[in-house]
């Protein structure tokens, strides 16, 4: 299948003939508790079965300690870092894997900056298949030897995301294997599009005033705000949607130049640096999804340093024991800076995503 639109280069999505109506809700409570519970809202048919490992289904916390600190009244992480693989990328690769298996898929590449090679790497052996994975020789090598851990094949590139983004093409061009890299392909956005439906369900069928979320590829930003829509939609949910703000490394911060600068796609970013290694994406795909998303909701964009999203991780540790990535460090040192601007008021319900777990970074 083609992974863009021939006309215009933008990424594929969805989209469902009907709406699962609010009826299917009553029956949640009957199903295990992983994302696969919410099968209606996901491309599979009623007999499919899903390459599954048990994703999902991850703790919301109230940050009472640092929201005392700072002086938010109703602070929340959503820990992706619990997932299997380490990671919030094994929503996406699970949907992704799973519908190009049933569609006959037997072999896999996929660029990456850490995370979603372990993902895809760990899916492709639950699924049987082959995977290679392109990532960039300063990967942390914890991340490195997890990929290989799976069976996968690691090839690395000096470079970044982006250059492993075209050595997996010319890859997949030539060996026929299904390119599965951000929004090439319209599954991922499904499976991601489960963290806002579990938002949902575990606020008691409410969204929450905000969302701040790490961006790099910018999947799970898309994923979420097309959730909320089609549970609206649905009538699953009612009153506003959330405002999302989009948070990235000062060393590479595309998406929050453009939409500063108020425009419609991103220019890419020359050099990009930032030891946060699922951030230091120059050229998103998805640039003007995010920032159509963004404007749409009346969120915005905001980048740190380096040093702020380390001592956001670090805080996220030692005052609540969550074990925070460098990007769910990125979060906490994002609403700060945007409570300090006054785009946040001490009184909103905030969730921040801490997207993977701390220690793969770590050596």
């Amino acid at each position: 299948m083609p992974g863009v639109c021939d006309r215009c280069g933008q990424p594929y999505l969805v989209r469902y003939a009907t709406t699962p109506q609010p009826e299917v809700r009553a029956r949640l409570g009957e199903r295990p508790w992983s994302m696969w519970r919410y099968r209606e809202w996901l491309p599979l048919e009623p007999e499919e079965s899903p390459v599954t490992l048990g994703e999902g289904a991850t703790p919301l916390l109230p940050l009472a300690r640092i929201g005392e600190r700072y002086g938010f009244q109703d602070l929340w992480v959503k820990d992706e870092g619990t997932n299997p693989t380490g990671s919030f990328k094994a929503r996406g690769l699970a949907a992704a894997v799973t519908r190009a298996v049933l569609a006959g898929a037997e072999r896999f590449v996929v660029p990456t900056a850490g995370n979603a090679g372990i993902a895809l790497a760990a899916y492709a052996a639950r699924a049987g298949a082959a995977a290679r994975v392109y990532a960039p020789v300063g990967t942390p090598p914890t991340i490195l030897s997890q990929i290989q851990s799976y069976g996968a094949e690691l090839v690395l590139l000096d470079g970044h995301i982006g250059d492993c983004g075209r050595a997996a093409r010319e890859y997949a061009a030539q060996s026929g294997a299904m390119d599965i890299s951000t929004l090439r392909e319209p599954y991922r956005v499904e499976g991601k599009k489960t963290l806002g439906l579990e938002l949902a369900e575990q606020l008691g069928w409410t969204l929450p005033d905000v969302i701040v979320y790490p961006t790099g590829g910018g999947t799970g930003l898309i994923g979420m705000w097309k959730a909320f829509r089609e549970l609206v939609a649905g009538g699953w949910v009612r009153g506003p949607l959330p405002r999302m703000y989009a948070v990235q490394a000062a060393g590479c911060a595309p998406v929050v130049q453009a939409f500063d600068e108020g425009a419609t796609r991103c220019t890419p970013w020359p050099e990009p640096r930032t030891v946060a290694a699922g951030l230091p994406v120059p050229a998103p795909l998805g640039d003007r999804l995010m920032l159509s998303v963004l404007r749409e909701c009346h969120g915005g964009a905001v980048a740190v340093p380096d040093t702020q999203l380390i001592a956001g991780a670090r805080e996220l540790e030692t005052a609540e024991g969550i074990d925070a990535a460098p990007e769910g460090g990125a979060t906490l040192a994002g609403a700060l800076e945007l409570k300090q601007r006054g785009a946040l008021t001490g009184a909103e319900r905030v969730v921040l995503l801490n997207t993977g777990a701390g220690w793969l970074y770590r050596s």
